[in-house]
């Protein structure tokens, strides 16, 4: 019976999931022919609205394009990544052609790189006309096309900021030269690459020869990841290899775990409104999107606060959080537990009586607030004198 009903649901998923892709077409002059897209847009996907999206590339969208569809919804479920554009190119025979390199450079020539510059001038471009995109843009291949993604790390300046080569049909001289090339950028660029042992002799032998050399680069600006599967075939990697890909890509935007805190939160040299500040300057310096601060974050922030006795981050959280959303009781909250715990009771109990004023928070219990208050009330009025009736808001 659970059996039946997780295939119902299955199914559900996938056809709500197949319901929602699109094709469209676009004509190249480059390839002097139509080609075929398909496209999955966000779920919360708004023509009108200013929020925008990291764009992704599949290359081998016959094929491809499914399971990169079928990983982001998952991922993106749990807000381990941010709802993203997908757009598969659809091949099918021209795919040889489209991929076609110098067998001496490596490097797209005659068709190859016609197909090249189709994707660098005209449909990155036209999606970037006609979709909400963010500055930030992924490209996927497998087997050949996850070689001649490569080709785009050569142009001057590189047409993607991640690279998912799946199983790369590794040719000419791009394979010796691919660590040079990524010790030069100055700017972030993602790279992860994956084989596996049962993987196709030759392409494994030049995969793990890359990764001998990539692993040697020595660039703040590169964040390199490689992954060497057990029991996996050169088609079944494929989306083992997705899913770590995406999940190290979008490391950075991932709500706050245990592990950060822990290890970056806890030790950090200052007040946590700063860590917090920088955290989200940082996903939106990288992704070109802005992402809120949620509560539970500002919640567990806090925690750490008073684990590390630091008084004057809970009172910078608290600033933080009263002007990024006015009209929640969080900061405020926060701020009357700053003046609690330095022994302004007069200003506490007028902090959490504006609180009651103001909207609710999933984590905060007003019983528990308005106990303060009865609380802070019966306290001797003498503790009081002398408090300095300064405005939260400084």
């Amino acid at each position: 019976m659970k059996k039946t009903i997780l295939i119902v649901l299955l199914n559900a998923f996938l056809c709500q999931l197949f319901a929602q892709i699109t094709y469209d077409e676009i004509a190249s002059s480059k390839l002097n022919a139509v080609r075929q897209l398909k496209i999955k847009l966000p779920n919360d996907y708004n023509p009108d609205s200013e929020i925008i999206h990291p764009l992704i590339i599949v290359f081998d969208g016959d094929y491809l394009f499914e399971p990169v569809v079928g990983q982001l919804q998952f991922q993106t479920y749990f807000d381990d990544m941010p709802s993203s554009i997908v757009v598969g190119v659809v091949q099918a025979n021209e795919r040889f052609y489209d991929g076609y390199c110098d067998e001496v450079t490596g490097l797209p020539k005659e068709s190859g790189l016609r197909f090249h510059e189709f994707v660098a001038d005209e449909l990155i471009p036209y999606l970037d006309s006609e979709y909400k995109t963010s500055k930030f843009k992924v490209a996927v291949g497998h087997d050949l096309m996850g070689n001649f993604i490569n080709s785009y790390l050569f142009k001057e300046d590189p047409l993607f900021d991640a690279y998912v080569c799946l199983s790369p049909d590794l040719s000419g001289t791009v394979k010796d030269y691919l660590g040079e090339r990524l010790e030069f950028f100055k700017d972030d660029i993602f790279y992860y690459m994956a084989t596996s042992d049962k993987d196709l002799p030759g392409i494994r032998d030049a995969v793990i020869d890359a990764d001998g050399q990539i692993s040697q680069v020595n660039n703040q600006y590169l964040t390199y990841y490689f992954d060497d599967f057990k029991n996996d075939t050169h088609y079944t990697l494929v989306t083992s290899a997705i899913a770590r890909s995406f999940d190290k890509i979008f490391e950075l935007y991932k709500p706050l775990r245990e592990k950060e805190l822990e290890e970056k939160v806890l030790p950090y040299e200052g007040t946590l409104d700063k860590y917090l500040v920088d955290r989200y300057k940082r996903i939106e310096d990288l992704f070109g999107i802005k992402k809120p601060i949620t509560e539970e974050e500002f919640d567990k922030v806090v925690k750490i606060a008073e684990q590390r006795e630091d008084l004057e981050s809970l009172e910078k959280i608290g600033k933080l959080a009263k002007k990024l959303d006015p009209e929640s009781l969080l900061g405020t909250y926060y701020l009357a537990q700053y003046a609690e715990k330095v022994g302004k009771t007069k200003k506490a109990k007028k902090l959490y009586e504006s609180a009651l004023t103001l909207e609710d928070v999933s984590h905060i219990n007003r019983e528990f607030i308005f106990s303060k208050i009865d609380e802070l009330t019966v306290v001797d009025t003498d503790n009081d004198e002398g408090e300095e009736e300064d405005d939260e808001d400084n």
